[in-house]
């Protein structure tokens, strides 16, 4: 699949101009350079992986200012990819102990697809922003029903999903199950901390009217509803189910990059970029 299905594949006038001050900045037809990335995507790759547009992305304070959201986890995502490669193992930690996985391999496999890198820095650019909802819907002739839900709450946007008819769930499904691959993959000390004391590793009790979701839970859920979405009809329509296949089969390697990121690249940043 070309990543030209993607809207968020055509590069804007900020992003074009920053990938070239940052790696050709010597070039004096910058008008035509830009239409060559624009054309080329092999030359729009070697762009946006290129060593002094990530350096220069990750001194910039102000980099939201100057590109779009979906080129920065981009570059995240390609420079994570390249560090991987370079490594035999990534470390899986539980609660009393890091264990080595030889499983960089097919990381990088994973992310050598085109359209799948670019779902989750469009995935991931959809978090830097929380939106909140009233939405009234039919029960039956004569009774309305009236759902409040934010997209960063699983719970409430099941149960919504639950109550509309199954032409419009698609996106609901990929909300769903992009939260619990963010939150696994950005945010995994949250959702075990928030699910287990994290000293004696017992379940905290549950607060009346919050549900607690393990780290587990987050798993089966998010590949649940990657298959869900790939199996909607709106999906195979519109040429996306191989991408939610692809994530509910390797939900778990899927998340690894993300964890590299956060760990390497957002440490300090997390909390102020997705708020």
């Amino acid at each position: 699949m070309s990543i030209k299905k993607f809207s968020s594949f055509r590069l804007s006038d900020r992003d074009l101009d920053f990938l070239v001050e940052a790696a050709a900045p010597d070039v004096r037809d910058k008008s035509n350079l830009k239409k060559i990335i624009r054309r080329d995507e092999d030359f729009r790759d070697s762009f946006i992986g290129d060593e002094n547009v990530f350096r220069k992305l990750m001194t910039d304070d102000e980099i939201f200012l100057k590109i779009s959201p979906v080129l920065f986890f981009e570059i995240l995502l390609r420079k994570a990819a390249l560090e991987l490669s370079r490594t035999s193992y990534t470390l899986e930690k539980s609660r009393t102990m890091s264990i080595p996985v030889f499983d960089t391999q097919d990381l990088v496999e994973l992310l050598n697809k085109q359209s799948l890198v670019i779902y989750l820095a469009d995935m991931l650019s959809t978090f830097t922003r929380i939106e909140s909802y009233a939405v009234s819907f039919r029960v039956r002739k004569g009774i309305w029903k009236k759902i409040r839900f934010n997209d960063m709450d699983i719970n409430s946007l099941v149960r919504f999903s639950a109550a509309l008819e199954n032409e419009y769930r698609l996106g609901l499904y990929k909300r769903i199950a992009d939260l619990c691959l963010f939150i696994l993959g950005i945010f995994p000390d949250y959702a075990e901390g928030n699910y287990r004391y994290p000293l004696s590793g017992e379940i905290r009790p549950q607060i009346s009217g919050r549900i607690k979701i393990s780290p587990e839970e987050y798993e089966k859920k998010g590949r649940q509803f990657y298959r869900l979405a790939a199996e909607h009809q709106a999906a195979v329509a519109s040429d996306l189910s191989d991408i939610f296949w692809d994530l509910h089969k390797n939900f778990r390697k899927a998340k690894k990059p993300l964890n590299f990121i956060a760990e390497y690249y957002l440490r300090t940043k997390r909390h102020s970029l997705f708020t």
